[in-house]
């Protein structure tokens, strides 16, 4: 009996592996333009935060939460504007070292904005986010 090998142990080791937490960091500058995300991932859940600083617009910072589904992340993104807190989902295509944010028609459903169709998604003429080392 003291020969026997412990199973659980490389089980866990594996788990452990699977659900990995890692942070990744993301910034996109185009003229007086400038935005940032920061990711982090355990597994297909990933959560963070994004801030957009658009010149003549009014900037906003918030949180995400959702999940990637194949090379798209979908997540919820809540911000304050204007003093007031908002919710709209977001979408980026994952592109080598890069994140190209989606857009598409969009409809307002339980409270926040969502998009009609993610199939439809456009992330050709988009924000595109490079990946950059986290501070």
């Amino acid at each position: 009996m003291a020969c026997q090998n412990n199973p659980s142990t490389s089980n866990d080791e594996e788990t452990s592996k699977a659900t990995a937490t890692t942070q990744t960091c993301y910034t996109y500058t185009k003229n007086r333009d400038t935005a940032s995300l920061s990711l982090i991932s355990t597994g297909p859940i990933v959560t963070g935060e994004l801030s957009y600083q658009l010149f003549e617009k009014d900037s906003n910072t918030g949180i995400l939460k959702g999940e990637m589904r194949g090379d798209t992340l979908v997540a919820d993104y809540t911000f304050n504007s204007e003093g007031m807190q908002s919710i709209r989902q977001v979408a980026f295509l994952k592109k080598d070292d890069k994140l190209l944010e989606g857009f598409g028609d969009v409809i307002e459903k339980d409270g926040k904005m969502v998009f009609k169709t993610l199939s439809t998604l456009k992330f050709g003429n988009s924000l595109e986010f490079t990946k950059i080392n986290c501070k």
